[in-house]
């Protein structure tokens, strides 16, 4: 029996190498630079997965046989059963990752389908506010910050695609030793304005986690 074991990222940049290798077979004749082209990228969905089972390994590495683009779909859906649902959260989880805010508006979870969520985000309209909520080393952190919509297209710091993009800015918790009564930091980046959208294209995690490391401290 092989359970979940692929993250919401992990499944987007598997659907990015499958996208990658249906070009290939589209566009190169030569038979021989197409199997490079399938062992390179069943490599490097590997990659992704160093400590998988025989068995899930054995599923990855189908990617290797497929030819047409339904083989494709069937493959990919193949795969959706084992993907890993962001961890079960509730309202009074959240309400209590932002004390701060008595009336936080938050979504209705029952509608989220927690498979494709890598961080669930929300905006209130009212404050012009951002929260992220993220499973990081085990527990659940929040992150909230300024959200100015820029009115512009270029490459969101969290999924690196290019796509219309908000100024996100939250204050660090970090203080230096010997910082005033004042002082404070504010951490900005830009992210996709449409958090379901990042939620689709982000690949990797590592720019999303040393954001909110630097702000949380």
């Amino acid at each position: 029996m092989c359970g979940p074991f692929i993250r919401n990222h992990q499944y987007n940049d598997i659907k990015k190498q499958a996208g990658n290798l249906q070009h290939a077979l589209r566009t190169i004749a030569d038979r021989k630079v197409l199997e490079s082209v399938r062992q390179g990228t069943a490599a490097k969905i590997a990659e992704l997965f160093p400590d998988a089972s025989s068995l899930q390994k054995q599923m990855l590495e189908d990617i290797v046989t497929l030819e047409t683009s339904e083989d494709f779909h069937k493959y990919l859906r193949t795969l959706e059963p084992h993907i890993v649902e962001f961890p079960h959260i509730t309202e009074k989880q959240i309400q209590k990752l932002f004390p701060k805010n008595k009336k936080l508006k938050i979504p209705n979870l029952s509608e989220i389908d927690r498979r494709y969520v890598t961080y669930l985000s929300w905006i209130d309209i009212s404050t012009n506010k951002l929260f992220i909520v993220y499973h990081l080393d085990g527990q659940f952190v929040g992150v909230e910050g300024k959200y100015t919509p820029t009115n512009k297209k270029s490459y969101c710091f969290v999924c690196n695609k290019y796509e219309d993009l908000a100024l996100f800015s939250a204050i660090s918790k970090k203080r230096p030793a010997k910082a005033s009564a004042d002082y404070y930091k504010a951490v900005g980046n830009y992210l996709c304005m449409h958090g379901h959208e990042c939620n689709k294209n982000i690949t990797d995690v590592s720019s999303l986690e040393n954001f909110i490391n630097t702000v949380i401290g």
